[in-house]
């Protein structure tokens, strides 16, 4: 026997825009007001996949419901041969009508792409989204409402920022390593000595031929 045709609403545009409305509304009283920055690829090398010359040039203010509400989920924190690493993840979840007319309005793409960044205001957290889910196994009432998207700190390797939102923008000033260059004519070594290699004489000894032996001379 099939099933009854007064409740297999699976084709049924009107019950599928039904539930995108209470979706909507779901995650505008539970969700949180997060920054979508869309990723602009300048310099993207297709064999790797990567771009080392990444900018981000717009922040879009907008709702997304957090799905991971016991905490952080993934690897958590470990030492690997790298140092210490970071691997904890969170899941966002961002209606499909939303992400539509505050993002692809403005940028064109179709769904969120791996690369953006997700800044979440209340911990001042940049997130970067690793994997977003386009193909779920189940169609509630034949239609997705919904863009999960798997995310992670996000790690800076000198991106650009210049979203015109200062706590967004403040990451590249911060982490940039143009602040963190020393000019080796400026260094104070004492006793009024301002030139490194002047003052790198009164010190070290240039004479040695091999700093390493004993004797300044070489066995024959």
């Amino acid at each position: 026997m099939a099933s009854s045709v007064f409740f297999n609403n699976f084709a049924s545009t009107g019950e599928q825009e039904l539930l995108e409305d209470l979706v909507v509304e779901s995650i505008r009283i539970y969700g949180v007001d997060v920054y979508y920055i869309p990723r602009n690829l300048i310099n993207y090398d297709k064999l790797l996949g990567e771009d080392d010359q990444s900018t981000y040039t717009r922040a879009m203010l907008m709702e997304m419901y957090i799905e991971s509400i016991d905490g952080f989920t993934g690897d958590g924190n470990f030492m690997s041969k790298f140092g210490l690493e970071i691997r904890d993840q969170v899941i966002f979840a961002a209606a499909r009508r939303t992400f539509q007319s505050e993002v692809a309005a403005y940028t064109g793409q179709l769904r969120p792409n791996e690369g953006d960044l997700i800044y979440f205001p209340l911990n001042k957290k940049c997130f970067q989204i690793k994997f977003t889910d386009k193909f779920e196994m189940f169609f509630q009432l034949g239609s997705l409402t919904t863009w999960k998207m798997t995310c992670e700190l996000f790690e800076y390797s000198n991106e650009v920022f210049n979203t015109g939102v200062y706590d967004i923008d403040v990451i590249s000033k911060r982490f940039s390593n143009a602040n963190t260059i020393i000019h080796e004519d400026n260094i104070d070594l004492g006793e009024g000595t301002t030139n490194f290699p002047a003052g790198a004489n009164t010190f070290i000894n240039f004479t040695s031929d091999n700093p390493f032996s004993e004797n300044d001379e070489v066995d024959q």
